[in-house]
């Protein structure tokens, strides 16, 4: 059709998707073709759904897709799943693409290009990191391959190497599908991203739920029976027996096919991209776990792997591809999961983290209660606040709890995102019933103690 542009998409989960949906609105097929490229067998899904239909919380793998590929069809999107892109070709503006079920290779051309390729799990170069039986966890097709193994193989012992937040969620789906379960973490506490006081009470949490946590210990390889499937997992002090084995070692971004074009990637392995999602490649767009953005309050570049982020910027750019303007400003990092009933929250920098970006920090940490003291149903939380000296202003915050907990991370987001002091933070108008909260919030309560630390920093300098 004359005239008519061509969008390709390499990727067709969170930020690819939401690219081409949000160009799609602003343009008619008419005058922009969309064509998405998805190397794996689902797209539009929720990866963050990942350990609940491993653990069969979610029974029904259709619950976790947001959109099939004949939804999207009739929206005049061209979503191809089983599709890989290999090469990028920016001098002629083209990709070669891949067919899993035998159509060869062949070159897609393109006007606009939006890089969306996500993350890909960490996997150790050790003897027997790809024996059958040991899976990484990241796209769908992962989740379905594990619970496949659960059901078909029966396996008794699962090994999780890693205790990041994937590594804790999967090591839950494994208790509740009756196995006997191990982590092993080459760090000294489990969710390194939070400080050891408050890691501390996820490891008495995880060992509450009978897996045998063993931490400072490195896996040196992976045993193997003759048919190739993993038999055990080794580390310095030990050797555990397992059927199955997850890898929970975090991710990094999938970027091997922008860097082998000639795109960008800056250091923490990810794309660079300006504010609008634009690489410094000419008509090049990238969004998602494959990019780089900014922490907002370090101001230093950070790679985070998580559906809201790659959402928000998928539609920065697909605003920006339609002819709109959009820009995306940066993160603080905010996180949140759940094991069991033990709810942990993250958000801005930890003390680690602040030390690293060159603030002067002080930290309190206070237990409070999720509900009024009197009310049934009310458990202990405890909050951690990082300020920065002097100045007051929060630097990061952290939660471990039970029911509501969580949650209340948002709040603290919100007074990190404005640059908020914590004795601001003290005046809060935060709802309260008994129900909800104590008349004092434990935000509340965590900023003054926060606030009186500060100003008591303040007076034994003068």
């Amino acid at each position: 059709m004359a005239g008519r542009e061509r969008l390709l998409v390499i990727g067709g989960d969170a930020a690819g998707m939401s690219a081409a949906s949000q160009a799609r609105r602003r343009r008619g097929p008419d005058e922009l073709e969309i064509l998405v490229l998805e190397r794996g067998n689902y797209a539009s899904y929720s990866a963050c759904g990942i350990p609940y239909y491993v653990g069969g919380d979610v029974e029904e793998l259709d619950k976790l897709i947001a959109r099939t590929p004949a939804e999207f069809q009739d929206r005049d999107i061209d979503l191809r799943i089983r599709a890989e892109a290999v090469e990028i070709d920016l001098d002629g503006g083209r990709v070669r693409v891949r067919d899993a079920d035998g159509g060869g290779e062949r070159w897609e051309h393109y006007d606009d290009l939006m890089v969306a390729t996500g993350a890909v799990p960490k996997r150790p170069r050790l003897p027997g990191a790809d024996a059958k039986g040991v899976h990484g966890v990241q796209i769908l097709d992962d989740g379905v391959a594990v619970r496949r193994a659960l059901e078909r193989d029966e396996p008794r012992r699962a090994v999780v190497v890693g205790g990041g937040y994937i590594g804790l969620e999967m090591a839950e789906a494994m208790v509740k599908r009756g196995l006997e379960v191990s982590i092993v973490d080459a760090a000294d506490q489990p969710m390194s991203t939070l400080d050891p006081d408050m890691g501390a009470l996820i490891a008495d949490a995880i060992r509450g739920i009978g897996v045998d946590l063993h931490l400072g210990e490195g896996v040196e390889g992976f045993d193997t029976a003759a048919d190739g499937s993993v038999t055990a997992v080794r580390t310095a002090g030990r050797t555990l027996p397992a059927d199955l084995v997850v890898l929970g070692l975090g991710v990094r971004p999938n970027t091997e096919l922008a860097r082998a074009a000639g795109i960008e990637t800056g250091p923490t392995g990810g794309i660079v991209t300006d504010r609008r999602m634009r690489t410094r490649a000419d008509r090049v767009w990238a969004a998602g776990d494959c990019v780089e953005t900014r922490h907002l309050v370090s101001g230093g570049p950070v790679a985070i792997a998580l559906g809201t982020h790659a959402n928000k910027q998928g539609r920065v750019a697909g605003v920006n591809l339609g002819g709109g303007y959009a820009t995306f400003p940066g993160v603080v990092g905010t996180a949140v999961s759940k094991i069991c009933r033990v709810e942990v929250a993250r958000t801005g920098l930890n003390e680690r983290e602040a030390a690293a970006a060159g603030f002067d920090a002080l930290s309190v940490a206070v237990e409070s209660t999720t509900r009024a003291g009197y009310h049934p149903g009310a458990t202990v939380m405890t909050t951690k606040l990082i300020a920065e000296r002097r100045s007051g202003r929060l630097l990061g915050a952290q939660i471990v709890g039970e029911e509501n907990a969580a949650k209340r991370v948002d709040g603290l987001a919100i007074a990190l995102w404005n640059g908020m002091t914590v004795e601001e933070m003290t005046g809060l108008d935060l709802g309260y019933a008994p129900p909800f909260a104590p008349v004092w919030d434990p935000v509340l309560i965590a900023a003054r103690k926060a606030a009186d630390a500060v100003e008591a920093d303040m007076r034994r300098e003068n």
